[in-house]
C-alpha cells in the first residue's frame, strides 16, 4: 500500500512570527502602501475549511508530468506541481518523492500558503518518515495580521525547529522603517515556546536594541513568565519601572505579581489573583508600599484642606501642612475584590469590594483628572434574583472616604443591609399591576473634624457621632396603558407608604431643628423639642399620573433630499397631595437636576425620603427630520415646560418651595447637517428670573479620515443662590473646553486641548502636542498641564512615545491620555464618553494578548 504524500508540516508559520507576544493588531495600517512582500499565488485554489480541519482532509496533487526515476519507489512530479489540502497550498517547479524512504526534494519557485501566511523559497528537502525538513532562502508574509520577513534557512525536526538569520517587520518592503533581526530562533511547538539568540532591533539601518537571549511564546497557551515592563519617568515618581510577572497556576486560576520601583518614592508590590469555576468567577488585587518618600519630598501635597476665610486661619495666614508624623508614609496600599457565584438560573451572589489605606491615596497614585475624581470608594456584597416579572436583592454596602478635601459627613450612609423587591406583570393588554418595595438600615461612621478654636493652631482630630435609622418603603401601583399606531395614553395610580425607626440621637436632632424653625429661636426649650420628637415617623399618600402623546409624520424634501418629518406632542399630568415631611430624615435623598427627563418624572428626588407634592401639567413637543435613504436622524428638537397649578411645598435640605406658575423652559436640539458636523445644545430659561438656569453647547467637526475638533460650553446656575447674587455665588459652574486633532498631512498632525473654568478663572487641563506617523512607526510628543490634586495646583509634564506598530512602544502611553482628552481621537470613540474613574491594571499573560482562564475544570 502506498503511503500518502503529505504537505510539508509548516507549523513554522507560528515560529516565524517572533513578535506575536507583543503585537496587538488594533493598529491603523491605512498609511501602508498596497505592496505585498509575497504576492498572492494566481494558481492557488480557493481554500476550504480552517486550520483545525486540515488534518482530516485529503491531499490533492495537480499539474506536471508524473514519472519514475531509476528507483521504482522514486516518483518525480515536475512542470508546475500543485498540492492542496484544506486551507493549505504548496506549489513548486519540480518535486521528487520516494515513497519507501519518505524523502523528498522540491526545487524551483517553492511557494506555500494557508489561512495565516504566504511563503516562497528556492529549495526544500526533507524526510517525512523522520519528520525532518529544511527550507532555504525563505521570504514570508503574514496574512492573518500584518508582518513580513525572511530567513536564510529553516530547519524542522518533529515538533522542534530553527530559523537561521531571520527578520521580521510590519513595514512595507520598500519602506523599512524598522526591522527585528535574530541570528537564530529555536522553536518547540509541544512546549509552545521559542528562544531567540542575538536579536537586534533596527530603526532604519541603525541598531537601537540588542538582546543576546530572549524567550517568547509561539501559541496562545498561558505560561509562567515575565510580561513586558511598564517604564516611565515623571516629576512625582522619578524613574518608574513596573515589571509584571505572570504565574500560570492551573487551568482555572492564575496570578500576576507587580513589583514596582520608583526612584523618588520607593518600592511597592502588587498581586492579582483570578479564578474561574463552573458556577462563578472572581479576581482580587492587593498593592502594598511599605514606605513612601513622597510625603518627605513633596510635603505641600498634604495639608489641612481649609479654605481662606475659615476661622481657624488668621487673615493672610497660609493653609498649614499636616505634621510630618500625620502624613501618609508607611504601609500604603489598596485592596480590590470582584466576584460572583450563580446558585441556579434565578439566584446569584456578587461582591465588589474596594479599600485604600488613606484618603490621599488616589491623588498620589493617579496621573489624570479622572483618577482623582472619585471622592469615595463603595464596597458592596449581595444576593440577587430575577424572574420573568420580578427581581429582588439583599445587599450590604460600605463607603470609604478617598478625598482629603472632604470630611466623613460628606459620605453616603452605609446600607447594612438593604432588601428590595420589584414586581410588574401585565394582566391584560390594557392592565398592568406592580409593586416596588425596599427595607434598609442606614448607619454612618463617626465624623472626624477640626475644631474652630485657633489658639492652639491645628488641634487633634475630634469625633462626632452621625446617627442613623431604618426605613421601609412600599409603592404598589396599577396602570392602564392604551395605545394605537399614532397615539398612546397611560394612566397610572400608585400609593406610597414610608415608615422609619430612627436612632434616638437622630430623632433628637430633627426635633431640635424643627423647634428652631417653628419657634424662631436658637435655644428651644426641652418642651418645645419634645413636641416634635418622633422616633417612628411615617408618610402615606396617593400618586396619580397620566402620560399621553401623539405621533404625526409626513414626507418632505429639503434641497433635493427626502426626509420623514415628525411632530410629536406630549402631555404629562401629575397629582400628589402635600404631606409634611420635615420630620423625616435625609438618608439617601437629594433633589435631581432639572432636565428634559425631569419633565416626566413622578418625583423630583432621587431617594424615598422625600416624595414631592404636585398638581402640575407638562406640555412638550418634539420634531425630527429622518433621512429617508439611510434612516439617519438629521434633526431632533424638543421643548417643554411644567405648569404648577399649586405651590410645591415639599423641600429637602436648603431647598426653597416652588411657587405656583411655570417652570423653566427646557430645550434640547441635536443637528447633523452633514456627516462631518454634529451639534448638540441644551438650554433652560427661567421666565421668573428672566435668565438661563442651564446652557450647554457641544459641537464637533471631522477632518478627513482622522481629524476632529470639539468645542463644549457648560453653564449651570446655582439654584440656591438668591436673585442678584454676584457671579461667584450665582454660578455653580461655567466651563469651556476645546480639543482637536488636526492632520497637517498624511504623516504629521497636531493635537491640543484647553479646558478652562470661567467661574474660577483658571485652566483645568492644557495639552499641546505633535504626532508623526508612518505605515509602521509612530512618534508622539505632548506637553501637558493638569490639575495635580484637590488643592487646585497644576502639574506640568512632557511625554514622548515611540511606537513600532505590531511590536510595541517605548515611553509613556500618550495615546491613552489623548483618547481621554480628545473625544474622537480614535474614530471608534466618537459616541463615547470619557472612561469612568477607576484604578486599571493590565492583565496580560505571556501566552497571548489576554490571559483568559480556561473554563474547563
Amino acid at each position: 500500500m502506498r503511503k500518502p504524500l503529505r504537505l510539508l508540516p509548516l507549523s513554522l508559520c507560528i515560529a516565524i512570527a517572533l513578535p506575536a507576544y507583543a503585537a496587538d493588531d488594533n493598529e491603523n495600517w491605512g498609511l501602508c502602501p498596497l505592496i505585498d512582500a509575497v504576492p498572492s499565488f494566481d494558481d492557488a485554489p480557493a481554500p476550504s475549511g480552517t486550520a483545525d480541519q486540515r488534518a482530516s482532509q485529503p491531499t490533492a496533487i495537480d499539474g506536471g508530468t508524473l514519472q519514475r526515476a531509476g528507483d521504482d519507489q522514486n516518483i518525480v512530479v515536475q512542470d508546475n506541481v500543485r498540492l492542496s489540502r484544506g486551507d493549505q497550498f504548496l506549489g513548486t517547479d519540480k518535486l521528487s518523492y520516494n515513497q519507501e524512504s519518505g524523502k523528498y526534494t522540491a526545487e524551483g519557485h517553492v511557494r506555500y500558503q494557508d489561512s495565516s501566511m504566504r511563503l516562497v523559497a528556492e529549495h526544500a528537502e526533507g524526510d517525512q518518515n523522520a519528520d525532518k525538513h529544511q527550507i532555504d532562502d525563505v521570504e514570508y508574509q503574514l496574512t492573518s495580521r500584518r508582518g513580513n520577513g525572511g530567513a536564510e534557512r529553516i530547519e524542522l525536526n518533529g515538533v522542534k525547529g530553527s530559523l537561521l538569520s531571520s527578520t521580521y517587520s510590519t513595514c512595507a518592503p520598500n519602506q523599512r522603517a524598522w526591522e527585528l533581526r535574530a541570528h537564530r530562533i529555536d522553536i518547540d511547538t509541544d512546549e509552545g515556546m521559542g528562544v531567540a539568540r542575538n536579536a537586534t532591533l533596527r530603526i532604519g539601518k541603525v541598531p537601537v536594541l540588542y538582546v543576546p537571549w530572549f524567550m517568547f511564546p509561539v501559541d496562545d497557551r498561558r505560561r509562567t513568565g515575565l510580561l513586558y515592563p511598564n517604564i516611565g519617568f515623571s516629576g512625582k515618581n522619578g524613574f518608574d519601572w513596573r515589571q509584571p510577572i505572570y504565574l500560570n497556576l492551573a487551568p482555572n486560576y492564575d496570578a500576576t505579581l507587580f513589583p514596582r520601583y520608583m526612584s523618588k518614592r520607593g518600592e511597592s508590590l502588587g498581586v492579582e489573583f483570578r479564578w474561574l469555576y463552573e458556577n462563578g468567577s472572581g479576581e482580587t488585587y492587593v498593592n502594598w508600599m511599605p514606605r513612601d518618600d513622597l510625603s518627605r519630598k513633596d510635603p505641600d501635597r498634604y495639608s489641612y484642606y481649609i479654605r481662606e476665610g475659615n476661622p481657624v486661619l488668621k487673615p493672610g495666614e497660609p493653609i498649614p501642612l499636616l505634621p510630618e508624623n500625620q502624613r501618609p508614609r508607611d504601609n500604603r496600599g489598596e485592596f480590590a475584590f470582584k466576584g460572583s457565584h450563580r446558585f441556579n438560573g434565578t439566584w446569584y451572589a456578587a461582591a465588589n469590594l474596594a479599600w485604600v489605606s488613606d484618603k490621599y491615596y488616589l491623588q498620589d497614585f493617579s496621573n489624570s483628572l479622572y483618577g482623582q475624581s472619585a471622592t469615595s470608594l463603595r464596597s458592596e456584597v449581595g444576593v440577587y434574583g430575577r424572574g420573568r416579572y420580578w427581581d429582588a436583592s439583599f445587599i450590604a454596602d460600605h463607603n470609604q472616604l478617598a478625598d482629603f478635601t472632604l470630611q466623613e459627613n460628606s459620605l453616603a450612609y452605609d446600607r447594612l443591609p438593604r432588601a428590595t423587591f420589584h414586581w410588574a406583570q401585565p394582566m391584560q393588554p390594557w392592565l398592568e399591576t406592580g409593586v416596588d418595595t425596599e427595607a434598609v438600615r442606614f448607619q454612618h461612621s463617626d465624623m472626624k473634624f477640626i475644631s474652630n478654636d485657633p489658639t492652639p493652631g491645628i488641634p487633634a482630630n475630634l469625633r462626632r457621632e452621625i446617627p442613623g435609622g431604618s426605613r421601609f418603603d412600599i409603592r404598589p401601583y396599577v396602570s392602564f396603558p392604551l395605545e394605537g399606531a399614532a397615539w398612546y395614553i397611560r394612566p397610572k395610580l400608585a400609593w406610597r407608604y414610608t415608615a422609619y425607626d430612627l436612632d434616638a440621637n437622630l430623632a433628637q436632632q430633627i426635633a431640635t431643628q424643627r423647634a428652631i424653625t417653628e419657634f424662631k429661636t436658637n435655644t428651644p426649650s426641652e418642651e418645645q423639642i419634645r413636641s416634635f420628637y418622633n422616633k417612628s415617623p411615617s408618610r402615606s399618600l396617593p400618586i396619580t399620573s397620566i402620560d399621553a402623546g401623539l405621533y404625526f409624520d409626513r414626507e418632505t424634501e429639503i434641497r433635493g433630499d427626502h426626509y420623514v418629518h415628525t411632530l410629536e406632542p406630549r402631555v404629562f399630568y401629575l397629582r400628589a397631595p402635600y404631606r409634611d415631611q420635615d420630620g423625616l430624615p435625609l438618608f439617601d435623598t437629594s433633589p435631581m437636576s432639572f432636565s428634559w427627563g425631569a419633565l416626566f418624572r413622578d418625583n423630583r428626588y432621587s431617594g424615598a425620603d422625600r416624595q414631592t407634592d404636585a398638581n402640575q401639567l407638562t406640555t412638550a413637543l418634539t420634531t425630527r427630520l429622518i433621512n429617508s435613504e439611510d434612516g439617519r436622524e438629521r434633526l431632533a428638537a424638543s421643548i417643554g415646560q411644567i405648569q404648577y397649578f399649586d405651590d410645591i411645598r415639599v423641600v429637602a435640605g436648603a431647598e426653597t418651595p416652588i411657587k405656583q406658575g411655570k417652570s423653566a423652559w427646557v430645550a434640547d436640539v441635536s443637528v447633523s447637517p452633514t456627516d462631518r458636523w454634529t451639534i448638540n445644545a441644551t438650554y433652560q430659561w427661567d421666565p421668573r428670573l428672566r435668565s438661563e438656569d442651564v446652557a450647554t453647547l457641544r459641537a464637533r467637526y471631522l477632518f478627513g479620515n482622522a481629524g476632529v475638533v470639539n468645542f463644549a460650553y457648560r453653564y449651570r446656575r446655582n439654584l440656591a443662590a438668591p436673585p442678584g447674587s454676584p457671579s461667584d455665588i450665582a454660578d455653580q459652574y461655567e466651563q469651556a473646553d476645546v480639543s482637536f486633532l488636526y492632520p497637517i498631512n498624511n504623516n504629521w498632525s497636531i493635537v491640543g486641548r484647553y479646558y478652562y473654568s470661567i467661574k474660577d478663572s483658571r485652566p483645568l487641563e492644557q495639552i499641546a502636542g505633535v504626532q508623526w506617523e508612518s505605515c509602521c512607526l509612530a512618534v508622539r510628543a505632548i506637553a501637558r498641564r493638569y490639575q495635580r490634586n484637590r488643592s487646585e495646583d497644576l502639574n506640568s509634564s512632557f511625554q514622548v512615545e515611540f511606537e513600532l506598530k505590531g511590536l510595541g512602544s517605548a515611553g509613556q502611553n500618550t495615546e491613552k491620555v489623548l483618547r481621554r482628552a480628545i473625544l474622537g481621537y480614535n474614530r471608534d470613540d466618537l459616541y463615547l464618553t470619557p472612561p469612568s474613574p477607576s484604578i486599571s491594571r493590565e492583565n496580560r499573560g505571556p501566552g497571548g494578548d489576554e490571559a483568559i482562564l480556561d473554563p474547563t475544570l
